[in-house]
């Protein structure tokens, strides 16, 4: 793979890794202790050190230990497709130890994830539950699929998981106390599995009740688990799904995002959304949506750059690219983290952690997926 095809930035990274000495060769234990109380934001680089450093990083061990220390965080993951390329390339955030930091720039890159392999998953929905990141559905060969693959955040390798029930175009995913809830892209909305749920724990899928077969077919476009309730969007309107009563509500269009590329996440039970130069979030209770403050300076340098939103913990992540201004081949990929306060029940800040560029790629890339795995 040369630097036309694909990203580089990872070279930087190579000569911030410190050279092998005599310290590195300690029991496994003890490295497994001292690794455990690191953030994972450093373990990209800390697995150019040497084989062994790599393999104790993806062990089973490593991350069995973080979660009895307590020491599991959010960590990051995106992906990237070259222009008229099915196959997704994945990236996660790392923290560089001795990059320059100043007042907005928080050191950090997007460097290649340990597995070559990735599915075609370009219009599959990706959803994160714990420290697995599931690809569901999409076409494939230009056909419906019911394909499910699984990236394993720890060791960072691929699997296949359970096919969904019906095989999906362009299938909308979301999570809802720990399970994963698909409607859409079915070309059969008549099927009693229609809309289905997966539970990773007992890696089974079960139907869900229909709204009923128009709202089914229309509703493709965008799902979202909130108080509780999974929510529907589309053409026929909002339709909220009560698991524990098996009830479908139909719902007003106050929380309507508008288009169909509008980025959004959820964050402790709050829907935050972008759009028209705008950061909003929905009040539930209120049932309309109200801006989100403190983020003027940010918006003004966003320009009209299209946003990736993720929940980052209970933080948000932002995502975007332009182009470099001396180049028209290249162009970056700009990072922000923002911390959410709630001030009273009527207003909510972000406040900029930082932003950076995180990844410099040729102008064929293009953002993906972006999401966050507790790991």
């Amino acid at each position: 793979m040369n630097e036309e095809e694909a990203p580089s930035e990872q070279k930087k990274t190579l000569s911030l890794v410190p050279s092998p000495t005599t310290n590195l060769f300690l029991p496994d234990d003890i490295l497994l202790s001292s690794l455990s109380r690191i953030s994972r934001l450093y373990y990209p680089t800390f697995s150019l050190v040497s084989k062994s450093f790599r393999s104790l990083i993806a062990s089973p061990e490593l991350y069995q230990t973080r979660s009895i220390l307590g020491r599991t965080e959010s960590c990051l993951y995106v992906s990237l497709r070259l222009l008229n390329d099915s196959n997704l390339r994945w990236y996660t955030l790392c923290r560089v130890p001795d990059r320059k930091l100043t007042n907005f720039s928080g050191g950090h890159l997007l460097v290649p994830i340990l597995s070559r392999y990735a599915p075609p998953a370009h219009w599959s929905s990706v959803v994160a539950v714990d420290y697995n990141i599931y690809a569901i559905g999409g076409p494939i060969n230009d056909a419906p699929s019911s394909s499910v693959s699984v990236l394993d955040c720890q060791c960072e390798k691929w699997r296949e998981a359970p096919s969904m029930r019906v095989a999906r175009n362009y299938p909308t995913a979301t999570v809802l106390d720990g399970k994963i809830y698909v409607a859409g892209g079915c070309e059969d909305c008549t099927s009693l599995d229609c809309i289905e749920v997966f539970d990773p724990k007992t890696q089974t899928w079960d139907s869900v009740a229909s709204p009923g077969t128009e709202r089914c077919e229309r509703l493709v476009y965008k799902s979202v688990g909130i108080e509780g309730k999974y929510h529907l969007f589309g053409g026929a309107g909002h339709v909220a799904y009560d698991p524990k009563e098996g009830r479908w509500d139909s719902v007003g269009m106050d929380m309507e995002m508008g288009r169909t590329w509008v980025s959004y996440c959820v964050i402790n039970n709050i829907l935050f959304y972008y759009n028209d130069r705008e950061f909003k979030w929905y009040d539930y209770k209120g049932r309309f949506w109200r801006k989100l403050m403190g983020l003027e300076r940010l918006i003004k340098f966003l320009c009209y750059s299209r946003l990736n939103l993720a929940a980052y913990g209970e933080k948000m992540a932002v995502l975007w690219d332009t182009f470099v201004p001396s180049s028209s081949k290249n162009k970056m990929i700009w990072c922000a983290e923002i911390t959410i306060e709630r001030h009273d029940i009527y207003e909510i800040c972000g406040k900029t952690e930082w932003f950076d560029v995180v990844l410099r790629v040729p102008k064929s890339y293009e953002l993906v997926h972006v999401l966050a795995a507790t790991v």
